[in-house]
């Protein structure tokens, strides 16, 4: 990996990571009385997608940082994970807030179900270990949706 391929990934990491943290704060109070209003139905999934962002981009400079450390920043396709990973952890994190929110994902927030605090931890986790979560929500998919679920002709 070049020189500037990993200032530019350094550069943009930080920024989607301090950049989330600014937005959701600024989705959070409500900054300027003309953007809330236009955005008031949209503010939790602004919040979950802030969240999924920030634990995507804390993850990946965590690797990131850990790998330039010990030198192991030599394969030059990597920047494509960097790049695209937290991106994809942002999506993933809305949309798992989604599922269990619709009742297909069960996930029961029996301490404050009002709150939505635990929604944006939730997006928050799924952003960190987004590899993982990935492994096992295609797991779920494929046994939920195997061929041996569905039901016969002849039932």
């Amino acid at each position: 990996m070049t020189k500037q391929q990993k200032v530019f990934i350094l550069t943009y990491l930080c920024v989607l990571f301090f950049g989330s943290f600014l937005l959701a704060g600024i989705t959070w109070y409500n900054y300027g009385e003309i953007y809330s209003e236009r955005i008031h139905g949209l503010n939790y999934f602004l919040y979950y997608f802030f969240a999924g962002a920030i634990g995507g981009s804390l993850y990946h400079l965590y690797h990131f940082c850990t790998r330039f450390m010990a030198n192991k920043l030599t394969d030059p396709r990597e920047w494509i994970m960097y790049v695209f990973y937290p991106i994809f952890a942002t999506g993933t994190a809305v949309m798992t807030i989604t599922l269990i929110n619709s009742g297909l994902l069960a996930i029961d927030f029996t301490k404050n179900p009002n709150s939505v605090y635990a929604q944006i931890s939730i997006s928050f986790i799924v952003g960190f270990g987004f590899k993982k979560f990935i492994k096992k929500l295609d797991s779920i998919v494929k046994q939920r949706f195997s061929s041996n679920n569905t039901p016969s002709s002849t039932d």
